[in-house]
């Protein structure tokens, strides 16, 4: 930033009672505030070095420096802005002699701290802006005679030109002094000094923070270590770094097949790694971003006066403790004092290096050919595993190294692979080149791509997920286009068991899903394959009677493919489905359909006939008993129509005769129903128990 002069005269700014060419203002005049502040305080600037920088897979970083200081002294820490969360949140200071704080710009400093000093450069300000602003400060000017006065203001002039430059405005600066008001034009001023110190000091400490904020993605964090005497000191701190990479090469030997792993690092910090003890974590901590840099400000509630009124009415809740068994239940016992846990010290794990020296004197043209090389030392670290590079190391800023990680002779065999998933989506497949490893390196294996070669000729890639020690993995980084695969599937549906008892009728169905393979093998050798056949859900293996290995969603099995033939495999899987029916809530249609389905027994489906001529002589008496229901319904309701008519020409006309005859025809004839109705409720009653009872008793 830059103060605009609205002249072309060089002019000097006066700040700190000294005269500076402007030209010259920043190389001369500019001083890093933090160390000024320390300055005063009796505090000296140094740095600690970079020692040990942990690296993990979660992309975060574990930085430790270490030093000797001598006195009060301060370290200045730059971060990016992006990291200053986490370096608020992770910081660790160990001094023994001292009692250390932290000061460092809030993330508003600039703009707030510019605004609120005397002399305000936060808009960029010209210099009659700047006169301007401090109205009444006192100031001595240089025209070049000396004045001094106060301000009063600066105004701007109308200038006669000549016509073909027009008319022009020109700030004066108006002062306040002891032979009166003097009006000055501001080009006539060669230089200019505030007497008063607050604003040369506040200008000062603007032309800093101006300074320091060119750097717009930088925050300094400044540790003040207040002591006496040399010591040694150190700080940690975890930061977001990149992700360390792993890259693998595997390569097939006629003796033993050989693993090679290098890590990838980038630094791409501002700051050079110079000696440094790296270690790369593979495991994932949990790691979170918390916003602890911007202050933060809660909103408080507006309360009334505290005037005096009248005493509103209150209740309260119930309330516990005070006595002798609450207070025992209040006494919390402190689990640091209770329960201690010594930390155990991680045993390093050597790495395995199975090489063989007959193989390295015979196989000169392999692609991992040498001596071997100098790898990490993988070790144990809490619930951790962490590969440690046996030297330091050294990497310039925003730079990237490939530094040696793995090398030992691995467990590899080779196969092929065939996917029953992809063959079932259509069409003719081949599977893929593979290898079956077993991690004998002695140490885990971090995730990350495998290139593998084949006699020292490149053979493919292939992709590995986090390999523990002793577990098989299957790897894949081709396709074998001399052997192809086709694959049908059929389902089958039947009923394996029926049984009738409490009057519920269970039927048992199976499901089987029946998948057949056929592999051609058209190379010059027999062939190692594995099918993995996708596990249907909730079903079980019944053909082949074992699998060799299994996951979660497939079952692998193991086939020999001989030279020039074709082999076939039949995959079964058997779900039962059990179906619960109450007879007694059977629909007519339901009970014929069962009793003509012929996957039920003989015996069940007789059963079931008896039963539904039972349940048609009930239903036939529940119909009686609802046609007479109906019968005497309609009966009822005739008579009530005649009633109405009756009552409309009366019981004296012919006609009124005449309704009354039908009338009491009508209600002999109800009064016979009665006793149909009650014999045909017990005919119901009767049928509906010996279907009842039959269908309950049968036990098939």
């Amino acid at each position: 930033m830059s103060l605009s002069l609205p002249f072309s005269l060089t002019c000097l700014v006066v700040f700190s009672g000294s005269l500076l060419n402007t030209s010259g203002l920043y190389a001369q005049a500019v001083l890093d505030q933090s160390e000024a502040a320390s300055d005063v305080a009796g505090f000296s600037q140094t740095t600690l070095p970079l020692r040990r920088l942990t690296l993990f897979a979660s992309g975060v970083g574990f930085f430790e420096h270490q030093g000797t200081v001598a006195g009060s002294t301060t370290i200045t820490l730059p971060f990016k802005a992006a990291e200053v969360n986490d370096a608020l949140k992770s910081l660790v200071i160990g001094d023994p002699a001292s009692s250390p704080s932290v000061v460092y710009p809030s993330e508003q400093t600039l703009s707030r701290t510019l605004k609120s000093l005397s002399i305000d450069l936060s808009q960029n300000p010209s210099i009659a802006e700047i006169l301007e602003n401090l109205k009444g400060a006192e100031i001595e000017v240089h025209t070049p005679v000396p004045i001094r006065g106060r301000i009063l203001g600066v105004e701007y002039q109308v200038q006669e030109v000549p016509v073909a430059v027009g008319q022009g405005v020109e700030p004066a600066l108006s002062l306040y002094t002891g032979q009166g008001i003097r009006v000055i034009s501001l080009k006539e001023i060669s230089s200019f000094v505030f007497q008063d110190p607050q604003i040369n000091t506040d200008l000062n400490r603007a032309l800093d923070l101006i300074m320091q904020s060119r750097d717009a993605d930088t925050r300094n964090l400044h540790i003040e270590l207040p002591g006496e005497g040399s010591r040694e000191v150190s700080f940690t701190y975890v930061i977001p770094t990149p992700v360390w990479k792993v890259s693998y090469r595997l390569d097939f030997s006629p003796d033993t097949p050989r693993l090679q792993g290098w890590a990838i690092v980038d630094n791409d910090s501002d700051t050079d790694w110079n000696q440094v003890q790296l270690s790369l974590v593979s495991s994932r901590p949990v790691s979170f971003i918390q916003n602890l840099y911007p202050p933060y400000r809660l909103a408080r509630p507006v309360l009334p006066l505290a005037i005096p009124g009248i005493a509103a009415a209150q209740t309260y809740d119930s309330g516990w403790g005070g006595s002798a068994e609450a207070e025992a239940a209040d006494q919390v016992m402190s689990f640091d004092e209770e329960l201690s846990i010594s930390p155990r010290a991680p045993a390093p794990l050597r790495m395995e290096k199975a090489l063989d020296d007959r193989y390295q004197a015979s196989q000169s043209n392999l692609a991992l050919t040498g001596a071997p090389l100098e790898t990490a030392q993988g070790q144990q670290q809490g619930e951790q595993f962490a590969f440690t590079l046996p030297k330091p190391v050294s990497l310039a800023r925003q730079q990237s190294t490939m530094l040696p990680l793995v090398e030992a002779g691995v467990e590899a065999v080779k196969t092929l692979v065939f996917s029953g998933a992809k063959a079932l989506q259509g069409g003719p497949l081949h599977p893929s080149l593979s290898a079956e490893l077993t991690n004998t390196a002695g140490i885990p294996l971090p995730a990350g791509p495998i290139t593998v070669y084949d006699r020292g000729a490149y053979g493919g890639d292939a992709l590995i997920e986090f390999f523990p020690e002793q577990e098989k993995r299957l790897i894949s980084y081709g396709d074998e286009l001399s052997v192809t695969g086709y694959v049908s599937q059929r389902y089958s549906r039947f009923i394996s068991t029926v049984t009738v008892r409490q009057g519920i009728m269970r039927i048992n169905r199976k499901l089987i899903y029946e998948t057949s393979y056929i592999w051609k093998n058209a190379s010059g050798t027999a062939r190692r394959l594995i099918l993995e056949h996708p596990i249907t859900r909730e079903t079980s293996l019944t053909e082949p009677a074992s699998f060799d290995t299994r996951t979660d969603t497939v079952y692998r099995f193991v086939q020999t493919l001989p030279e020039g033939r074709e082999v076939s495999m039949v995959v079964k899987e058997e779900q039962t489905l059990e179906e619960q029916i109450l007879l007694t809530q059977l629909s007519f249609p339901a009970w014929v359909s069962y009793t003509r389905n012929e996957e039920i027994p003989e015996q069940v489906r007789s059963a079931l006939q008896q039963a539904i001529e039972l349940k048609q002589t009930a239903d036939a008496a529940k119909q009686a008993l609802a046609n007479l229901n109906n019968q005497r319904e309609r009966l009822i309701s005739e008579q009530e129509r005649i009633r109405r008519n009756l009552e409309a020409v009366g019981n004296q006309s012919s006609q009124g005769q005449e309704y009354l005859k039908r009338l009491l025809s009508q209600d002999e004839a109800i009064d016979g129903l009665y006793s149909r109705l009650e014999e045909a409720e017990k005919t119901v009653q009767v049928t509906q128990d010996v279907y009842d009872t039959y269908v309950g008793s049968l036990d098939l």
